[in-house]
């Protein structure tokens, strides 16, 4: 989705995800086409030294191709190597997303982000509850054993605003204007609108990921 389709998906307008004529393209990816690389390279947050090559999803749960990606996401991350190191970045560009950017990083300072992703986005997606306001995620954190109280005070915390900040620095730094989206490396990234489906900007975030280890 891209960012001018935010104010759209809001109203509750029907979205389609454009798709450029890469899902048919043969042969290896092509750079201006199915990826972008970075003309100043953006930073890069590796946990551990083993861990050489970081892939990061820029999303926003309110996103249904970021919804309907997830599984795609959740099967091709399984199978990285281990000198892969990943990481998910919720985006910031309005009010809404922000809202959920700090819900992100409200549950994962929490502990709860493993026990709480799914439900989030089967919460807006497949119960049609849009979080969009405080008391709506704090009855959405209380129903599902989460201390919504603790969870709203941690969203205004000065760590998640940190995190928030750090976020939006990372994907202006990407230039992401659309999720879901890959970054690798800080080098390059890739999404399902310039390769073509979602399975396609994995293949083409894998080979992202060889050009980046050769060059590391």
């Amino acid at each position: 989705m891209q960012r001018r389709d935010f104010s759209k998906q809001l109203a509750g307008a029907g979205l389609g995800l454009a798709l450029s004529g890469a899902a048919s393209a043969q042969g290896a990816p092509k750079e201006g086409t199915h990826y972008v690389r970075l003309s100043t390279p953006a930073p890069v947050t590796l946990p551990t030294p083993d861990k050489k090559i970081e892939v990061v999803e820029f999303f926003w749960y309110g996103c249904p191709h970021c919804y309907a990606f997830e599984p795609t996401l959740e099967a091709w991350v399984k199978k990285f190597p281990a000198d892969v190191s990943f990481r998910q970045v919720p985006v910031g560009f309005m009010a809404p997303h922000q809202q959920h950017q700090k819900l992100f990083y409200a549950l994962e300072e929490m502990g709860q982000l493993d026990a709480m992703h799914r439900k989030v986005f089967a919460a807006i997606h497949q119960q049609n509850r849009r979080l969009g306001s405080e008391s709506d995620i704090v009855a959405f954190a209380n129903a599902n054993g989460v201390d919504g109280a603790k969870l709203s005070a941690t969203m205004k915390s000065f760590s998640v605003t940190t995190k928030a900040n750090r976020a939006k620095q990372l994907a202006d730094a990407y230039k992401i204007d659309g999720v879901p989206a890959l970054g690798i490396n800080g080098r390059f990234y890739t999404s399902a609108s310039l390769a073509g489906n979602h399975e396609r900007a994995v293949a083409v975030a894998d080979f992202l990921i060889q050009l980046a280890r050769q060059k590391a």
